[in-house]
């Protein structure tokens, strides 16, 4: 035999041999219960998360916050969604602002439709309205939308559905976009 013969067979017995004790001596030791830490964690079947402003050549100080994800166990029912996002929107001192429930995430690539019930706010008939956001994840160029781009407010929208938004047509503020969003994938 060839001497780099007999050193590619030598290593792949000694490789053999290690894998075979190593195989024997984890069967042999006594079994630990599992915790949940050991567990491999499972990604997140959906999520939208960041914080920006809108820019608006006017001064306006628009503000969109979100913090909904979907749990991986949820993955089939985008309406099992949990979270919260905000908004708010001051010109001159004068606005409003709403602290929203999650109640369905959709998201495809980096665009993501978030809906929810608006819990808390100082816009007169706010309170106990769907609204929904559209974000575009485009790095430091994010954009965002809304379900009352059309009516003006998110008072003014009657009935709005689960997971329902505009046309991210507004731009984040430079600087301000880091909105993140994680891809849902599901099982078609």
């Amino acid at each position: 035999m060839k001497r780099r013969t007999k050193i590619v067979v030598l290593g792949s017995a000694l490789l053999l041999t290690a894998g075979a004790a190593s195989a024997a001596t984890a069967s042999d030791a006594p079994r630990e219960r599992a915790t949940a830490s050991d567990a491999p964690r499972q990604r997140e079947a959906a999520a939208l998360t960041g914080t920006a402003k809108l820019y608006r050549s006017a001064g306006d100080d628009i503000t969109f916050s979100f913090d909904a994800h979907l749990a991986a166990k949820d993955k089939a029912d985008p309406s099992k969604a949990t979270g919260t996002f905000a908004f708010s929107h001051y010109l001159n001192g004068e606005g409003a602002r709403a602290e929203v429930k999650v109640d369905c995430l959709l998201t495809g690539g980096k665009v993501a439709v978030v809906s929810g019930v608006v819990t808390e706010s100082d816009l007169p008939g706010a309170e106990g309205k769907r609204v929904g956001v559209t974000v575009h994840d485009l790095g430091r160029h994010d954009r965002l939308g809304y379900s009352w781009a059309s009516t003006g407010s998110p008072v003014d929208t009657k009935e709005l559905p689960k997971c329902v938004s505009s046309a991210p047509f507004e731009k984040v503020a430079k600087g301000t976009g880091d909105f993140t969003v994680v891809p849902w994938q599901p099982d078609f």
